[in-house]
């Protein structure tokens, strides 16, 4: 059966259901689970992560970073308004949440309720991270888009820029960053000659390894819920060829657990 697809509103919250389900008791079932924060749930990416990881039973409660108030189609979902993008300037909130997912696929224009969602830039990574490690989050998964050869080979299996040490450095107990191949965006506009040269350069798309293609989001989606599950202490790196690994394997937990026994990819704090 397939999950539940996720529903918004962009009705404001009523006040009274608020305070009807903050005094609600929890299960004791549901207090021993983290809890879970996204930001940049939008997307066909963002889409699916939210709808496996809210959906799996292993979060208590999930909340998503949007502009503006709303209301969703699920009980263990709830929409966290944040306003500006001075994230230096946001107060702490006091959401009982252990793991932070952070996604930067631009919302779909066709989508209204993705608009109001909220996405970081790249250059708010460390911002973010030190906003969620205030919030109390011990977990930190990054989904890094990465466009193929613009990497060196030596940096895919670890910190690859200032800002990725710099949020490595916060004092997260696990840090995921996986690094998922983009799809390259067809380029608009342009002179002719413009035209025939991207033309001419794009026969060479054809010449990346399939192990650095992108991957189907429901299928990045299920990685991440099969990797938080088992994730050890400490900071890995997921290249988009041990992804593509992953994703094509007939069973994906041997492949994760092979990775993780080894240590590959795996930093040491």
């Amino acid at each position: 059966m397939s999950p539940r697809p996720l529903v918004y509103s962009l009705q404001a919250l009523d006040p009274q259901q608020v305070l009807q389900a903050s005094l609600r008791p929890a299960s004791a079932a549901a207090l021993a689970r983290p809890g879970l924060i996204v930001a940049g749930a939008t997307g066909a990416l963002g889409s699916e992560v939210l709808r496996r990881l809210a959906g799996s039973g292993g979060f208590a409660h999930t909340y998503v970073l949007a502009h503006e108030p709303m209301s969703t189609g699920l009980a263990q979902v709830t929409i966290a308004a944040v306003r500006g993008d001075d994230i230096a300037a946001w107060p702490v909130r006091p959401l009982p949440v252990q793991t932070g997912v952070v996604m930067f696929e631009p919302p779909r224009l066709y989508h209204d309720r993705e608009r109001a969602l909220w996405t970081p830039q790249p250059a708010q990574l460390p911002a973010l991270a030190q906003w969620f490690r205030r919030c109390g989050v011990q977990t930190l998964v990054l989904v890094l888009p990465h466009a193929p050869g613009r990497l060196p080979q030596a940096l895919r299996h670890g910190l690859a820029s200032l800002d990725e040490q710099q949020v490595a450095a916060l004092g997260f107990e696990r840090v995921l960053l996986v690094r998922s191949a983009q799809k390259q965006q067809a380029p608009r506009g342009g002179s002719l000659p413009e035209k025939l040269a991207v033309w001419m350069l794009s026969t060479f798309r054809y010449m990346i390894p399939a192990a650095a293609q992108p991957v189907r989001p429901v299928r990045l989606a299920e990685f991440l819920d099969l990797v938080l599950r088992v994730l050890p202490a400490g900071i890995h790196v997921v290249t988009p060829e041990l992804l593509w690994q992953a994703v094509q394997a007939p069973h994906m937990q041997d492949v994760v657990q092979a990775w993780l026994n080894t240590g590959q990819d795996a930093l040491a704090h």
